[in-house]
């Protein structure tokens, strides 16, 4: 048997042990918001404990936290050296989720099987790469035992928010400086690129009034409107502007959410809307908020007597490909095309992660991991998310087979 099919092996024997493992994460909710993620990084590390495997628990200050508008945040690091020289391979999952919603047909927090899928909140995206993570690792070092190099895992609690007390936090404290990275994605493609996220939260100012005499107040809804519809006249432009990476399409906005108003007759005074505005690769993350600003005063300026309040939420960069990210995609394409037998395609994607800050701070980085071809099969962030089985036992082969090449 080549180390290859060796280390296929001991996955295969041990993968009743690997869904109990991912089952077990499962069960532990992780909603964000509220964002209070340290329990799961306290069972998590309980579990590894279990393989033998010491966690290092790096819990964020709670004041840092909850300025923040989450919880508790608890990022973990297993650190595993085999000796001198060669390259360290970082691998990172985040535990974070959204909340489950409605629409369920399984218990989100059950790691219920069914036809071969486990289905729960985060099976998918990204609890599932937790498991093919430990479990490659454990592979690798039962059976290729390297004598160079190192892994660590980075298990961390802050994708959702966009990572800065997640993986930001551990690079910015100095806690780990990786040459290599792969972080969770899915089994039928490496990405290499993906798109950045500006999220804005506007606030329209008008003033309250009795709906029966309304020309005594100024109707914050009727600005808001004009301000939306010259926002979604955008998105019809952002078609034009076209993106090189395979995978990327253009730009495009989102509004997804809005409250304000007091009552049925009351003239509204207030509206609140929250935008969020994909940057393809090519583009200027200080331009296109530049441009939005520029919208929203040009539409606002059309309703008398309304006044605008515009705060940044978020500013996620998008994630360029670094020319040393080679040996990673290479041996990705290799393994993944024997294992899955199909072209395992290197690409862009139209999300946005915290792998952009690895990538940032000059760390080649890809994404790949556990999952289908779509995030919409996956059902990440809908109700009844599951990863397929066969996918997770497969791509913790590849990831098991990819290490071996990156320390030899």
């Amino acid at each position: 048997m080549t180390d290859y099919a060796k280390l296929d092996a001991w996955i295969d024997a041990h993968f009743d042990e690997e869904v109990q493992f991912l089952q077990q994460l499962v069960q532990v909710p992780t909603d964000t918001p509220p964002g209070n993620n340290a329990p799961h990084a306290e069972r998590t590390a309980e579990l590894l404990k279990d393989f033998g495997l010491d966690a290092e628990k790096h819990a964020v200050p709670t004041q840092e936290v909850k300025d923040y508008g989450l919880e508790s945040i608890t990022n973990l690091i297993v650190r595993r050296k085999y000796g001198n020289g060669g390259r360290t391979v970082a691998l990172n999952a985040h535990g974070d989720v959204v909340p489950p919603g409605e629409g369920w047909t399984h218990d989100p927090y059950g790691g219920e099987i069914v036809d071969g899928s486990l289905y729960g909140r985060a099976a998918a995206v990204s609890k599932s790469d937790f498991a093919s993570f430990t479990f490659a690792l454990r592979a690798l070092e039962a059976v290729a035992k390297p004598t160079q190099g190192s892994i660590e895992l980075h298990f961390t609690y802050d994708e959702e928010f966009g990572g800065i007390l997640g993986p930001g936090w551990l690079l910015e404290k100095g806690l780990t400086k990786p040459d290599l990275m792969i972080a969770a994605g899915f089994s039928y493609e490496v990405v290499t690129a993906h798109n950045g996220c500006l999220q804005m939260e506007v606030t329209v100012h008008g003033k309250m009034a009795h709906a029966a005499v309304p020309t005594t107040g100024i109707d914050a809804l009727q600005g808001a409107t004009k301000i939306l519809n010259a926002l979604y006249a955008q998105n019809t432009l952002y078609q034009k502007v076209t993106s090189k990476v395979e995978g990327i399409t253009h730009p495009y906005l989102n509004v997804g959410r809005i409250e304000g108003g007091t009552n049925t007759n009351v003239v509204p005074g207030k509206v609140v809307f929250k935008l969020d505005r994909r940057m393809i690769p090519e583009e200027n993350p200080v331009e296109v908020e530049a441009n939005i600003r520029q919208v929203i005063a040009d539409a606002a300026a059309e309703s008398a007597g309304i006044t605008v309040e515009i705060k940044r939420m978020l500013l996620a960069n998008s994630m360029k490909p670094l020319a040393g990210n080679k040996p990673l995609v290479d041996a990705i394409q290799k393994h993944g095309g024997e294992l899955f037998g199909e072209p395992i395609k290197a690409m862009g994607t139209p999300l946005y992660t915290d792998v952009r800050l690895y990538v940032e701070a000059g760390i080649p980085g890809v994404i790949y991991g556990a999952g289908p071809r779509t995030v919409l099969e996956s059902h990440a962030k809908r109700s009844d998310e599951r990863v397929v089985l066969e996918d997770l036992r497969r791509a913790t082969k590849v990831v098991a087979r990819t290490l071996s090449d990156l320390l030899a």
